[in-house]
């Protein structure tokens, strides 16, 4: 039932063109559906399950719908969804297959578009690939068919809330405090430094601790494709 109330939700939104409004727009608009829905319809609901409706499709229309449990967990660092039973995580440098569902293609693909609307990008059959940061500073890329040929896909890179100090790096062993001093020094020389390595080995973290370095007086600037 819920599944099919989202379904009409998200088509009305959509053909109203509102899934881009701001939060406090499409919550009320979602507790009107609900009202709405719940005076005219006879819904096989017990009274707790019509109690939570709006809340569970308010949390379905903003949020990132069954992804909200991965995305609260600061263990994980990497989401990967390759179709709606194989939701795939990464933690602590190890993949595991996770108990997260989503309905079907469609539902990710609904999951994809909402992503794309919040940060003022589309994607469709003319642009079927969406690379995207998310408010918290989480990289998405997502792809729909024909680019995906079994269906539509996400992956979402997360970084860690606090962010490691070049001493606290000292500290966990990941660098001597001769390299990390050598490393301000070419820093602070202004020599090119090269930061390389695969999905997870710490670039952005070691780019971080290096920053530190950086005289105050200097101005940064950042470049992103």
């Amino acid at each position: 039932v819920k599944a099919n109330l989202l379904a009409r939700l998200l088509d009305d939104l959509g053909d109203r063109r509102l899934v881009a409004e701001d939060k406090e727009t499409v919550s009320r608009l979602v507790r009107e559906f609900v009202d709405r829905v719940l005076a005219d319809e006879d819904l096989p609901l017990n009274d707790g399950e019509r109690a939570r409706l709006a809340d569970d499709l308010t949390d379905e229309t903003l949020g990132v719908g069954p992804l909200a449990p991965l995305m609260a967990d600061p263990a994980v660092t990497d989401i990967l969804v390759v179709g709606p039973h194989k939701v795939f995580v990464e933690r602590f440098g190890r993949l595991e297959k996770t108990n997260v569902r989503f309905q079907d293609d469609e539902h990710v693909q609904r999951v994809i578009e909402r992503i794309a609307a919040w940060v003022g990008r589309r994607i469709d059959l003319s642009s079927p690939m969406l690379d995207a940061r998310l408010p918290d500073g989480s990289r998405v890329n997502a792809t729909i068919p024909p680019v995906s040929i079994d269906g539509p896909t996400i992956s979402i890179r997360r970084f860690g809330r606090r962010r490691l100090r070049s001493d606290e790096l000292v500290g966990l062993g990941e660098m001597s405090e001769h390299m990390l001093s050598f490393l301000k020094a070419c820093v602070r020389g202004r020599q090119n430094i090269l930061v390389s390595g695969g999905t997870g080995a710490g670039k952005s973290t070691l780019l971080g601790a290096l920053a530190e370095a950086i005289p105050p007086e200097e101005r940064v600037v950042t470049i992103e494709d």
